[in-house]
């Protein structure tokens, strides 16, 4: 099946060619079509299956051939659960906006910032990205009206609930007209999930696309090295010049710690690069393109910025910091030991981490044993 099939038009069959998409994945294939139709949709997809693409396409093709709203009424709103993935969405809404005949107005809105320079920017927003505790802000502001919106999409539901957004999305809910198209994503379908699905969905079609990634972890040999945090940087940089490691991909706990590790590396002639919310969209673009295409040695990511990393024959996966649950740890190195190839993982255990990398191993089910690193001359690393 192709692109052209799904009832897209030329100027975003030409954006989705040159973001170098050959064909749909099968969220994608079920998705568009359901949703120029009109349909309500539940969607259970795991990370990586394209499906963020499966509503912004769509939603860009019906928008294109209407006129543009005016004032603050959002026709589109998408909830998220975190600051990262909806700057990832309002990302992936600009890049296939730009290829419209009329530009559609795109905003991502979340807390921990001001409040004041989102309401400024609300003017003339067609399509708003949210996450549900900053919206709510906007809306008791009289900042935003939602009384004109058309299609609703909660994307990651479950992940929305389990951090808590559960009285806020029915407050939401609440406020919204009960004529319009509402889309709900989730990586599973438990009892929570299943409760707002009947509250907000009607007579929906439901695509199964298999969930939570499956990661073989036969594919993929797990190497960790006990390290202190004095040496983690010099034994970072040591492994990728001492193993000539090419596309390497590190992950990190925070964005002020991928850009000192990228400066790091590119100051000890290792090229480098970090792709974190903090970046412009041009910024993380040319970097995945780079990384992807194999021009750039090192990239950086925090873990909601490598959902967009999806490449079949990615060779090392390091984890510079451990993730915050084994589920993320997984994750993160299923991005490697893809497509029947094999792939290597390892990660740097500092003391305070030992305990922690215990309880993931137990919960992967496979014993990774930290070797010792003290015995290797780090001088000049």
């Amino acid at each position: 099946m192709s692109f052209a099939s799904l009832g897209l038009s030329p100027n975003l069959l030409k954006a989705i060619l040159e973001e170098g998409y050959v064909a749909p994945y099968p969220i994608q294939q079920k998705v568009i079509p359901a949703l120029l139709r009109g349909k309500d949709i539940l969607g259970i997809a795991k990370t990586g299956s394209g499906k963020t693409a499966s509503f912004v396409l769509p939603i860009l093709e019906l928008l294109q051939h209407e006129s543009q709203g005016k004032g603050r009424k959002i026709r589109v709103l998408i909830l998220a659960p975190t600051r990262e993935l909806a700057i990832q969405i309002n990302d992936v809404f600009h890049t296939f906006g730009k290829a419209l005949s009329r530009r559609v107005k795109t905003l991502a809105v979340f807390g921990g910032v001001s409040i004041n320079p989102q309401m400024k920017a609300l003017v003339g927003v067609e399509v708003l990205v949210a996450t549900p505790g900053r919206l709510l802000d906007l809306v008791a502001q009289n900042a935003v009206g939602l009384q004109s919106t058309e299609i609703l999409v909660l994307d990651e539901a479950d992940k929305m609930l389990s951090l808590g957004f559960a009285e806020e999305m029915k407050e939401i809910f609440r406020i919204l007209p009960q004529s319009r198209q509402t889309l709900l994503f989730s990586a599973t379908m438990d009892q929570k999930v299943g409760e707002i699905h009947k509250l907000v969905l009607k007579q929906p079609i439901t695509f199964d696309m298999g969930g939570e990634e499956e990661v073989d972890l036969e594919l993929i040999d797990q190497l960790a090295y006990a390290v202190t945090p004095e040496n983690k940087g010099p034994f970072l940089r040591y492994l990728i010049k001492s193993q000539d490691l090419r596309q390497v991909l590190v992950f990190v706990s925070a964005t002020r710690t991928a850009d000192n590790l990228t400066i790091k590396l590119q100051k000890n002639g290792i090229d480098a690069a970090a792709i974190h919310s903090q970046k412009s969209q041009g910024g993380r673009m040319e970097a995945l393109a780079r990384f992807k295409a194999g021009k750039l040695r090192v990239l950086i990511a925090t873990d909601l910025m490598s959902r967009g990393i999806d490449i079949q024959s990615l060779p090392v996966v390091i984890n510079y910091e451990l993730p915050r649950s084994p589920k993320d740890y997984v994750h993160r190195i299923g991005r490697t030991g893809r497509a029947e190839s094999k792939g290597t993982a390892i990660s740097l255990v500092v003391p305070d981490d030992v305990h922690h990398f215990k309880i993931i191993q137990k919960k992967m089910r496979k014993k990774v044993e930290i070797l010792p690193s003290d015995d290797i001359n780090l001088k000049g690393f």
